[in-house]
């Protein structure tokens, strides 16, 4: 192991010397303490690492050994249920070694090397197996069966396989008498892992979320981003996405987010119970914590260790849901170590290279082909969080973020101080997948549902215009007809696009769900038109009863969706009536 010496120490940043056999990237032990550093750039002999550990204490003059591998994360069994953090220590572990808080230089295993799991081959000797291909399974929770894979690059034929209780390093399976595999690979958190091909995004992401799912939805294998000033509920709708996106797995990496965060992660997620299967949701999470009091090198290496736990789980034919909470603290990470490295800065001191890298962690995203002789499909879909300071969003992340995402879900602090949640603009945002998806609705759904949301998205634009006149003149100087546009689009918002994260049946809305509700609303729309028509007063239209109903038809449950066709029958029957006695109030 070849040996540098330390020359300055700035911060996490270090800098050493006698390192000209070292490659940038490569993973260093800085210190007798053998704290874990990267080196991010490479100068002749001189080396600058930034350590992800706190280096008090270290100073001229300290030895750093180079290992020759890059930064990787360890991949097999053991990864679901666990909270790492930015370079993929065990939390868990961590804290039985040491205590509620992590001395320097703790050496933990990534994955646990003694636990023994349930290994079953799915091939026998003599077949051949080429890169990807799913050599043995282990159920490592009752909700996924995880898939053991030939390593990238090695191909050959079985002459040895076991089945029984093994380790992730013990030996299972030989190939061409030589080519000796365990359950577990290593793999750079730099560099995308491969895959055959890239397929078009065609499905939409379920998030159970209305104003999503109907107006600005994502599709399995899509980007999206989440900006928002602090306290409109960035965090919030991520929670929910974890919680009711139809994904097989999710990865949650809490970049540089507050600690009280995370912990109501781990306090929430283990008690919520997956809908599909009745098992609790961390049976399918992966949670990586980097707090803004851990050390901010490895805040900048967090996401890149999601995404590629994200891109195994892929490769095992799983749709994955990634939350990066937040990409802004990741940039800020990224600020401080180009600042230490004396970097000519950008727009607001950000590294010129900003777009590019947020640009390399989203576009691993993504629906494709998997690596295999089996063809199987995998999707990513990549969800994060930008943290805008006051919420202007013209600062260069969010900037370099909408060059890149497709889908922009833009929260407002107005909305969320009127506590209206999910706090997201209906004028503001927008989608990229919105003809893709429309055609999947018509498809599966309903051959209305794209002209209903077009019409709801119609009404909600034509009442921003219709507001600015009531707040100059007053409601009353508006005709009839735009005053009852006013009642439909406040229904819209109010009954359709608000939703209660904590009430059980409100939470989580179905795409069956959303289509009937879409319908009731714009139906009481389409009816008190008629009837304005028909000579009946205005106020005999917004004082039917029938409309309590309206309002209460998001608590309806799945089961009971016919309930919400009885509303619309009787709404039928109130309008009726109403033009037949020519607008009786009590109708």
């Amino acid at each position: 192991m070849k040996v540098g010496k330390i020359i300055k120490v700035s911060g996490p940043l270090v800098v050493a010397e006698g390192m000209d056999e070292a490659n940038v990237y490569d993973v260093v032990l800085v210190s007798d303490n053998r704290l874990v550093g990267e080196i991010i750039e490479m100068r002749g002999d001189r080396a600058s690492i930034q350590v992800y550990e706190e280096t008090t204490g270290i100073g001229p003059g300290d030895p750093v050994y180079t290992t020759g591998e890059p930064l990787s994360v360890e991949l097999g069994p053991g990864l679901l249920e666990a909270m790492f953090d930015g370079i993929q220590r065990p939390l868990e572990e961590f804290r039985v070694k040491s205590g509620d808080f992590m001395t320097r230089g703790t050496k933990v295993d990534n994955l646990n090397r003694e636990k023994k799991w349930n290994f079953t081959p799915t091939v026998k000797v003599g077949d051949v197996v080429e890169e990807g291909d799913v050599i043995g399974t282990v159920q490592e929770t009752p909700l996924i069966l995880h898939k053991i894979l030939v390593p990238i690059g090695v191909r050959g034929t079985v002459t040895s396989i076991e089945e029984g209780e093994f380790t992730v390093v013990d030996e299972i399976c030989v190939l061409d008498g030589e080519k000796r595999l365990q359950m577990m690979q290593k793999w750079p958190v730099r560099k995308g892992r491969p895959f055959k091909k890239k397929l078009n995004p065609d499905v939409p992401l379920l998030t159970g979320q209305r104003v999503i799912d109907t107006f600005f939805p994502v599709a399995k294998g899509g980007t999206a981003a989440i900006p928002g000033p602090f306290g409109s509920g960035k965090t919030v709708v991520q929670h929910q996405l974890a919680k009711w996106a139809d994904t097989e797995i999710v990865v949650y990496v809490g970049c540089g987010e507050r600690g009280n965060e995370m912990t109501d992660v781990l306090m929430e997620f283990p008690e919520i119970i997956d809908p599909a299967t009745g098992e609790s949701l961390m049976k399918r999470t992966v949670l990586i914590a980097n707090t803004s009091n851990m050390p901010v090198a490895a805040r900048e290496a967090s996401i890149y260790t999601g995404i590629t736990l994200a891109e195994y789980f892929r490769d095992m034919g799983y749709s994955v849901a990634i939350m990066a909470d937040s990409t802004s603290r990741w940039a800020e990470a990224l600020r401080e170590m180009s600042g230490r490295l004396e970097e000519m800065p950008g727009d607001e001191g950000y590294p010129a290279y900003l777009a590019s890298r947020a640009a390399e962690f989203y576009e691993r995203a993504g629906k494709v082909i998997c690596k295999g002789s089996d063809n199987r499909e995998g999707a990513i879909t990549v969800i994060g969080a930008v943290s805008p300071p006051g919420g202007d969003i013209s600062e260069p992340v969010s900037q370099a973020t909408l060059r890149i995402v497709k889908v922009f879900w833009g929260l407002d602090h107005a909305l969320s101080y009127k506590r209206h949640f999910p706090a997201i603009n209906w004028l503001n945002s927008y989608t990229l997948y919105q003809t893709k998806m429309d055609k999947w609705m018509a498809e599966n759904i309903d051959k209305d549902f794209a002209k209903n949301r077009a019409k709801a998205m119609s009404l909600l634009q034509e009442e921003a215009s219709l507001q600015e006149i009531v707040r100059l003149v007053g409601r009353d100087s508006l005709s009839y007809e735009d005053q009852l546009k006013l009642e439909a689009t406040k229904s819209i918002r109010e009954d359709y696009l608000q939703q209660n994260a904590f009430h059980d049946t409100d939470t989580f809305c179905s795409h069956a769900k959303q289509n009937k509700m879409l319908k009731l609303v714009l139906e009481f729309y389409d009816l008190g038109m008629k009837a304005l028509e028909k000579g009946v007063y205005l106020k005999d239209i917004e004082k039917m009863k029938v409309r309590e109903k309206i309002a209460r038809s998001k608590y309806i449950d799945e089961e009971e969706l016919y309930k919400i066709d009885d509303i619309i029958t009787e709404l039928n029957g109130a309008i009726e009536k109403l033009i037949q006695e020519g607008g009786i109030l009590d109708a």
